[in-house]
């Protein structure tokens, strides 16, 4: 299985991702991670992109298509994998498109978990209360929220054939199994 799951900031992509990829024993790619990853150890690709990442802004697309070919070139992910955030953008599912075509794949899926405005903000501001993370400071949160609703209709309609929209409220169990559920049909 090669797919992605997508959401906002908040929508629980992550918690879903990790009971996914245990399930299905593939490899989880988080760009979020991958960015953050770097930014704490001080690479040039984290220095370069720790304000971006601070201030909820979007990081470049030819850096996060860098760290992610690179990690999409270990062999963890032959057996399958699973985007957590990504793409962002339609220009970033055109690049990861020709990315993978130019390694003989595609994208089997693509999830989508829908989740209220208010809800994500709640989630967010709790989350933040807790780990202190700069890209869950409601201000930020807010920001990534208009950027999501702004650029995910067009990676929704490039995947439509292979698209499944799942309702990201309620139990993390119960969510899950209306996504293995939807992932059968």
């Amino acid at each position: 299985m090669r797919s992605a799951i997508v959401g906002p900031n908040g929508s629980g992509k992550g918690t879903q991702a990790t009971l996914l990829v245990r399930h299905f024993g593939i490899a989880h790619i988080s760009t979020g991670e991958l960015l953050r990853a770097a930014v704490a150890a001080g690479t040039p690709l984290g220095r370069a992109v720790a304000p971006l990442v601070a201030s909820g802004a979007l990081v470049p697309d030819e850096l996060v298509l860098r760290i992610l070919g690179e990690r999409l070139a270990e062999t963890d992910t032959a057996a399958g994998f699973l985007l957590d955030g990504y793409p962002r953008s339609l220009a970033q599912a055109e690049a990861l498109d020709t990315l993978l075509a130019a390694t003989g794949r595609d994208l089997d899926r693509v999830i989508e978990l829908s989740v209220p405005d208010e809800v994500i903000l709640r989630r967010c501001a709790e989350r933040f209360a807790i780990e202190h993370r700069p890209d869950d400071d409601p201000e930020v949160v807010r920001s990534r929220l208009t950027l999501y609703r702004t650029n995910i209709p067009p990676i929704l309609e490039r995947y439509r054939d292979r698209l499944v929209t799942v309702d990201g409220t309620g139990e993390v169990e119960t969510i899950f199994q209306a996504i293995l559920a939807a992932l059968s049909r």
